[in-house]
């Protein structure tokens, strides 16, 4: 999964440095584009997968892969 990730934001030339906005019980939190691809990393297979047919759906129809990872880290956010 990961260098699935890491590829598909390179083709994109989307850095894993990218700062995202997430919004947080504690109100905003700013974390890298990395963070989020850890967090997925690391999540349970099913859901790994589930992000990535998600993924592809977004890249096939030429959609915004960076907005869906900004959702994720929303719920990465403390």
């Amino acid at each position: 999964m990961k260098k699935y990730l890491e590829t598909l934001f390179e083709e994109k030339n989307i850095s894993l440095e990218t700062s995202i906005e997430a919004q947080g019980e504690s109100g905003t939190n700013f974390m890298t584009l990395q963070i989020v691809v850890d967090a997925i990393v690391i999540a349970p297979k099913h859901e790994q997968r589930k992000i990535k047919d998600i993924l592809v759906q977004i890249d096939f129809k030429n959609g915004d892969v960076l907005h869906f990872m900004k959702h994720l880290a929303n719920a990465l956010a403390i």
